[in-house]
């Protein structure tokens, strides 16, 4: 990427712009002029923080949101943007990159957490805590007892789909617990820490003796629909599933369906098809579900790594050198996530 011309102009929120004037002094980057929507100028590059998308999602945009990704549609000179999360898959992202605007993601600043939450769906549903949680809703004393007794999660078995960041910490940290892992992600490439290892087109063939099926993939071609009726049908009834993924790479209805009719043991969902997940979605009140509002990665420590990658990308960019994360759309059809890393 060439080097502006003179002092990059950015696009942030008013109350990210002190904190970005401190994360970008403190890395050593550039001068700057940070902008907002309401000053009406130009600008050649874009900080997208959480508080600008805040409690929108890429389905329902909400007013607050609107007005930044109005400025950002209207810039003419914008080049570069970047943004606080790892999936590059909302529309305005999209349509930013088909006009030509370098995209840069957060991937890597939420790794952790994200890995953290998907253990703790893991651990909630082995630990029978969703119905240890009705219990205490109707003030009951209930011993998990008999049908209710936990397995040992020693010695169980799980399918991890997915092995960037995110997937090795949580198999990592499941080895730790005493499981067996598979691997299963774009290619057939080993991972050590497996068991097996295979790519997305053979999955089926892993799923017979999983005790857990975890997605923590990116939404690609390969892997939308990944997660389908054949595929749910291979798990075994004691299976759980956890997705941190994205809602397209499991078939909704086919899950509520084996959830519902105890085919399935249970599910740690904290993405879906459509976000705000509706109100008549059978998932709020099967008892074997943990609902989440796509909050997996949410945490007090991301703004501050996120931060720090922008600085670092805005020194690259101020010196003309290549950005770091870029996004790709190589495999990508919309509504889900761009093209990851190979390790993916």
């Amino acid at each position: 990427m060439r080097p502006p011309t003179e002092s990059p102009r950015v696009l942030c929120s008013p109350a990210e712009a002190p904190l970005l004037r401190a994360a970008i002094a403190q890395a050593g980057g550039p001068p700057c002029v940070l902008l907002h929507p309401e000053d009406g100028a130009d600008f050649d590059a874009a900080f997208v923080s959480r508080d600008i998308t805040g409690r929108s999602t890429k389905f329902e945009i909400l007013p607050d949101t609107r007005v930044y990704y109005d400025a950002l549609l209207r810039a003419p000179g914008l080049r570069w943007a970047h943004i606080h999360s790892s999936g590059a898959d909302r529309d305005i992202y999209l349509q930013l990159m088909a006009r030509g605007v370098t995209l840069t993601t957060s991937q890597g600043a939420t790794d952790a957490v994200v890995a953290q939450t998907a253990l703790a769906g893991i651990l909630a549903l082995a630990r029978r805590l969703p119905y240890l949680a009705r219990a205490q809703a109707d003030h009951a004393w209930r011993p998990l007892l008999e049908a209710e007794l936990p397995r040992d999660l020693a010695g169980q078995h799980a399918v991890i789909v997915g092995w960037g960041g995110i997937g090795q910490r949580i198999g990592q940290w499941l080895i730790s617990l005493g499981l067996t892992l598979d691997v299963v992600r774009h290619s057939d490439a080993r991972a050590p820490e497996a068991r097996r290892s295979a790519a997305y087109r053979d999955l089926p063939a892993l799923l017979p003796d999983a005790d857990w099926l975890v997605l923590a993939c990116p939404l690609t071609d390969a892997t939308r629909g990944l997660a389908g009726a054949a595929a749910l049908d291979a798990l075994p009834a004691r299976a759980c599933v956890v997705n941190v993924a994205r809602g397209h790479v499991i078939d909704e209805n086919a899950l509520a369906q084996r959830l519902a009719a105890k085919r399935l043991a249970g599910a740690f969902l904290d993405v879906f098809q459509h976000e705000p997940l509706p109100a008549g979605s059978p998932f709020w009140d099967l008892e074997n579900v943990i609902v989440t509002p796509h909050s997996a990665a949410f945490s007090d420590g991301n703004a501050a790594r996120v931060r720090a990658l922008f600085a670092r990308n805005l020194a690259r960019y101020a010196a003309g050198e290549p950005l770091l994360n870029v996004a790709r759309t190589q495999g990508f059809r919309g509504g889900g996530r761009p093209a990851m890393p190979p390790s993916l």
